[in-house]
């Protein structure tokens, strides 16, 4: 495995866990709710309870966990990106078509994963190289 790398984080909510991997090797780290409301639209809203010092380089993507699947839920904005200069609450929304079954209070509602990202400066171009792909779109390479 890579090296280890430091993350300040602070707890916001005595009840708050520190996210951790379930299993080696994991990509993503646990985030559990502490607390659940509905916004104005109907969306359950669960607040994690900390804050992260992610450092400049780096992004923290929010994703939905594979147990979502279970639910008739999915996360609002696919996946949530934080930005090394938030230090709020991370806050996870989702929309749920019906309440037979989601996330409570307590549960393992997502996943973090942060990871460097390179700083992008675009040259504009009158063209671009070709590829065996070129500009086949949605569904090209097959079913």
């Amino acid at each position: 495995l890579g090296e280890t790398m430091k993350v300040k984080i602070k707890k916001l909510h005595e009840d708050a866990v520190i996210p951790s991997y379930s299993k080696a090797g994991d990509a993503g780290m646990d985030l559990y709710s502490v607390r659940m409301d509905r916004d104005r639209k109907g969306n359950h809203v669960h607040y994690i309870g900390i804050a992260v010092e992610i450092p400049e380089g780096y992004v923290g993507l929010l994703y939905p966990r594979s147990s979502i699947s279970k639910t008739s839920c999915f996360l609002r904005n696919s996946v949530g990106v934080i930005d090394s200069g938030y230090r709020g609450e991370i806050i996870v929304k989702f929309h749920c078509n019906t309440n037979l079954y989601s996330y409570s209070v307590g549960d393992r509602v997502a996943q973090l994963i942060i990871m460097p990202y390179p700083q992008i400066e675009f040259e504009e171009a009158q063209e671009l190289s070709d590829t065996d792909r070129g500009d086949g779109g949605f569904g090209s390479t097959g079913s």
